[in-house]
């Protein structure tokens, strides 16, 4: 797996259970995967010999992240490398402009959208769609809500900071919308193909905060036609692995499809605890070939509440509070080092009524930050 992070990190805690290997390409000696992995090498993913070398030790490789120059994953496949997915998938989630394009020619419904050179390009493109407010999103690079903007009008300060990012820059129209939800699938090679529930997520300042499984309310011919629409995403694309699609529940009923991920991703983490088989060892079946595990709940509700970082440097003294007040709450932390807005960890609550079950996950993650002492 090229990348060390959290995501890799909880994907070797299915490996050991399968008795898999899992080596990983990791950043610094001390991030999140390089404390779980073995003798995990530390080396840049954009350097071809370090990836090379990397490469060659291992059966497959997958990603902890999209950001694997997709040249470079092309002349892996061409040393005969297994590499899952392949960039002609994998592409569609490192360049935005390339998967607005792919899916408009498979009907994947999704907000409009234009690739925008100048400021003339922008005002045309706002006409087209009744008027600002839009959005500008960098076709690559972007993440965790970098790289977008609402713009206001062409002369908006968020436009110079747009073009000065150095890539290409896409318009969409800004949806009203609902909710934002999420589809993750998992495909293997041969095609086997599973969907698990749809969930809602919810962000704050472009960071996934929580998730709900399944999400509250939703009507079932939405959530299947959700569930078929990733899974014909994946299958077009040919994903190996996991896929998340993440989509817009507009104010108008429509569902519309906003980013694509093609990794473990954070709107799956629920289904560690909360699913037969977890994204994570899903996600190491596909891209090994294996038959993929079920992706059905345990529970009617589970709730996921990322842990972010603030005042409080050691969360874990939190952790008597927190396990003896919920002996049925789950705790992942991720041996990140803590700042404010950073992602150091989630809980997951899960049970029959979805209020407590929120509650319970909600108390756990403000008493580990700091937020509330009681």
């Amino acid at each position: 797996m090229v990348g060390g992070g959290q995501l890799a990190r909880m994907t070797q805690e299915a490996a050991v259970a399968l008795g898999i290997q899992l080596r990983v390409l990791a950043e610094g000696p001390t991030v999140s995967a390089a404390q779980a992995v073995a003798d995990a090498p530390v080396g840049d993913y954009r350097d071809p010999e370090t990836v090379r070398r990397f490469a060659a030790e291992a059966d497959v490789v997958t990603f902890d992240h999209e950001h694997v120059p997709t040249d470079l994953l092309r002349s892996l496949e061409a040393d005969g490398v297994q590499v899952r997915p392949g960039p002609d998938a994998l592409v569609h989630a490192q360049d935005k402009a390339v998967m607005r394009q792919r899916l408009d020619t498979i009907d994947a419904p999704a907000p409009a959208h234009q690739v925008v050179a100048d400021r003339d390009d922008i005002a045309d493109f706002a006409k087209r769609v009744g008027g600002f407010p839009i959005i500008l999103k960098t076709t690559r690079g972007g993440y965790d809500g970098k790289g977008v903007w609402v713009v206001d009008g062409p002369d908006d300060p968020a436009v110079e900071a747009a073009f000065g990012a150095g890539v290409a820059i896409l318009a969409e129209e800004k949806v009203d919308f609902v909710r934002e939800l999420s589809a993750i699938v998992a495909r293997s090679p041969h095609g086997q193909a599973v969907a698990y529930p749809i969930v809602e997520s919810v962000q704050k300042d472009g960071i996934c905060v929580e998730v709900t499984a399944p999400a509250p309310g939703l009507d079932p011919e939405k959530a299947a036609y959700a569930q078929q629409t990733a899974l014909r995403i994946a299958g077009e694309l040919g994903v190996v692995g996991v896929l998340a699609v993440e989509m817009f529940e507009a104010r108008d009923g429509r569902l519309l499809v906003n980013e694509l991920a093609m990794r473990p991703h954070n709107t799956g983490h629920w289904s560690i605890e909360g699913a037969v088989t977890s994204q994570f060892e899903n996600h190491l079946r596909a891209v090994l070939d294996l038959p993929l595990g079920s992706p059905a709940a345990r529970a009617p509700y589970t709730v996921m509440v990322n842990v972010l970082g603030g005042d409080v440097e050691d969360m874990h003294r939190g952790l008597l509070h927190c396990l003896a007040r919920d002996p049925g709450l789950k705790v992942h932390f991720y041996g990140k080092s803590v700042k404010p807005g950073r992602k150091v960890g989630h809980v997951t609550a899960y049970g029959d009524d979805l209020e407590d079950v929120r509650e319970r996950a909600r108390h756990a993650a403000a008493y580990l930050t700091g937020t509330i002492d009681e």
